[in-house]
C-alpha cells in the first residue's frame, strides 16, 4: 500500500530519527521498578532484541532519576524519561543524559518549572515530548469547551506546547491519547492540520492484549493509513515485548514496516479437512526465529488455498491425505501429514535467502 504521509519536523533521539522521511518508529515502556538499574537494563535488551526503537521509563523520585546516568551509558536503545509533577527530576534526567524527556508542562508545577526545562534541554538538544491524555486535560480548557473532546485534547496540547516555544524550544514531538479509539483518531486529525511537529501515536490504557490489540490497531492503524503518525507506542497490560510485537503487526500489515514474517492463513469451512488451528500455531512457532520479511500462508484447501494465496513466498495447504507446499501460488511437493512441516521449513528457509540475496547492500 501506499499513503501519502504528512511531512513533519524531525527530530533525532540519540541515532533514531522521528519524523520526516523516517520510518515509523517503534517504542515501548518499561514496567520495571528504575531504581532497579540490572532489571530496567535487562528489559530494555530484550526489548531491543524484539525490534523496540526507543523505550520510556518512569521517574517518579530523585533516585530513579539518579540511576538514568547507570541505565542510559548501558543502554543499546534511547532511553526518554517520563516525567510528572517535578521539573527538578527533569533536569536530573536531562543531567544524566537521557535521549529526550516526556512531561505534559501543565502538570509540571509552574511555569518557572517549563522554562528551566526548555533552556537546559535546549542547551543538550534533547527532544521532548508534549504527553496529553484525555485524563490529563487543562481544566479550564475541559470546563470552557464542553468536556473531553477533541476540540479540548487539541486545545490543552497546544497551550502546553505554546509554553515551549515561548522560550524558544521547538524540538518538540506530541501526543494526545485516549483510551477511545475513536476520540483518539479525531483528536490526531485535528491535531495534524494545527502543527508540523511529529506526532507519537497510541491509544492509551487500551487494555489487556484481548481487547487492548484491537484497539490499539483500529486507532493507530486508521491513523497511519491516512498518513498520520511518525513514531507508535501499543499500550498493553502485557509484557512490554508484545507491545512492541503488536506495533510491528500493525506496521506490517499496512506495509509500512518489514521486521519478520508474515503469517496469513484462511478461516475454516466446510471444505477444511485439517486441524487448521493446530496447523497455523505450529507454523506460527516455526517463524518466531524468522527475521526476514517474508509472507508465509497456511490454508485448509488443497484445491483453492493455493491460488488464494498466490502473493504468499510460501506455504502449505492441507487436505485428507496430502498436504500440498507451494510457492508464490505454485505447488512444489506433495507430502504426507508426517512430512508436511519439515517441507514448509526448506520452503522458508528458501524464502529467507532468496530475500537476502535480492536486498544485499
Amino acid at each position: 500500500m501506499d499513503f501519502i504521509r504528512k511531512n513533519t519536523k524531525q527530530l533525532w533521539l540519540k541515532d533514531v530519527p522521528v519524523g520526516g522521511n523516517a520510518p515509523i518508529a517503534v517504542q515501548s515502556m518499561n514496567n520495571t521498578d528504575t531504581r532497579d538499574i540490572d532489571a530496567t537494563l535487562t528489559q530494555i535488551e530484550e526489548l531491543a532484541a524484539a525490534g523496540c526503537e526507543i523505550t520510556r521509563v518512569a521517574v517518579p523520585d530523585l533516585a530513579a532519576a539518579e540511576a538514568l546516568k547507570f541505565i542510559v551509558n548501558r543502554s543499546p536503545i534511547p532511553v526518554i524519561a517520563d516525567i510528572h509533577f517535578q521539573a527538578k527530576l527533569a533536569l536530573q534526567a536531562l543531567e544524566n543524559g537521557v535521549a529526550g524527556l516526556r512531561i505534559n508542562p501543565g502538570n509540571i508545577g509552574s511555569e518557572q518549572g517549563v522554562k528551566e526545562i526548555a533552556k537546559k534541554a535546549l542547551e543538550k538538544g534533547i527532544p521532548i515530548r508534549v504527553g496529553v491524555n484525555s485524563g490529563s486535560l487543562d481544566p479550564e480548557i475541559r470546563d470552557k469547551m464542553g468536556g473531553v473532546n477533541a476540540d479540548s485534547m487539541v486545545a490543552s496540547v497546544l497551550k502546553f506546547c505554546y509554553m515551549l516555544e515561548k522560550y524558544d524550544f521547538h524540538d518538540i514531538c506530541v501526543s494526545i491519547k485516549a483510551s477511545d479509539p475513536k476520540l483518539t483518531i479525531d483528536s490526531y486529525r485535528k491535531l495534524s492540520r494545527e502543527v508540523d511537529y511529529p506526532l507519537h501515536l497510541g491509544v492509551t490504557e487500551a487494555g489487556t492484549p484481548k481487547e487492548g490489540i484491537v484497539r490499539s490497531a483500529v486507532g493507530i492503524g486508521t491513523l497511519l493509513s491516512e498518513g498520520i503518525g511518525d513514531t507508535i507506542r501499543v499500550s498493553l497490560t502485557a509484557d512490554p515485548i508484545l507491545e512492541v510485537e503488536t506495533a510491528y503487526s500493525i506496521l506490517k500489515s499496512l506495509g509500512l514496516r518489514a521486521r519478520g514474517a508474515l503469517l496469513i492463513s484462511c478461516p475454516t469451512c466446510g471444505r477444511t479437512e485439517v486441524d487448521l488451528q493446530s496447523l497455523a500455531e505450529q507454523v506460527e512457532t516455526l517463524l518466531t526465529e524468522v527475521k526476514e520479511p517474508i509472507k508465509v500462508a497456511v490454508m485448509g484447501c488443497p484445491v483453492n488455498g493455493p491460488g488464494e494465496a498466490r502473493e504468499a513466498d510460501c506455504g502449505i495447504a492441507g487436505g485428507r491425505d496430502i498436504y500440498i507446499i507451494f510457492r508464490n501460488g505454485k505447488v512444489v511437493e506433495k507430502v504426507n501429514q508426517e512430512n508436511a512441516l519439515n517441507a514448509l521449513k526448506n520452503e522458508i528457509e528458501i524464502a529467507r535467502t532468496k530475500y537476502l540475496e535480492e536486498n544485499k547492500k
